[in-house]
């Protein structure tokens, strides 16, 4: 695949991502969350050019650092994510200030490790990206999955049969799932 269509794809996902977690979104019961993590994955892994082959020790230091972070950026976006039960017991998520934050700070790191790879003369391509963006999904899928699982069915959380439980109809009734972490 060419450097550009690898482009395309990253730039097509996180888009994807990030229009999905900026509205609610119905958590569902399949447990297909790991599909797109993983096809990101074996598509980064197909392409050559994930390693420079010029500096290897350093570029996998590089890839290395770059994977953490995806790490730290998909456990801290699933962990500030809200999660509540609408009034029909389905669960739903959303992401919060602290997710834009969580978000910003992963894309900065990012970019901080990029520019000293650059400066080291080490080529990071497209794959390095797209697998540092699967771990990322992969993680935040994962934590949501757990969190999801955590929640009992029977929760309804406070408010449940006051005014302030009730909402007008076409709006997702917002029930908060215990504490939100940031």
């Amino acid at each position: 695949m060419s450097g550009l269509v690898n482009l395309l794809v990253i730039v097509a996902v996180i888009g994807f991502v990030v229009v999905r977690q900026c509205s609610a979104q119905q958590i569902s019961g399949a447990r297909r969350w790991w599909v797109l993590p993983g096809v990101l994955l074996v598509m980064a892994l197909r392409e050559p050019g994930l390693v420079d082959p010029r500096h290897e020790a350093l570029s996998v230091i590089v890839l290395g650092a770059e994977l953490a972070v995806g790490l730290v950026t998909g456990a801290g976006w699933g962990w500030t994510a809200r999660l509540w039960r609408a009034e029909d017991g389905t669960l739903w998520s959303k992401g919060t200030k602290a997710t834009v934050y969580v978000w910003t700070g992963g894309l900065i790191l990012r970019a901080a490790l990029y520019g000293l790879a650059a400066a080291l003369g080490i080529h990071q391509g497209g794959p390095a990206l797209m697998m540092a963006l699967a771990v990322t999904l992969l993680v935040r899928s994962g934590v949501l999955a757990r969190r999801a699982g955590e929640i009992p069915r029977s929760y309804r959380g406070p408010g449940d049969g006051g005014p302030a439980g009730r909402r007008s109809a076409g709006r997702v009734p917002f029930r908060p799932a215990g504490k939100d972490r940031v």
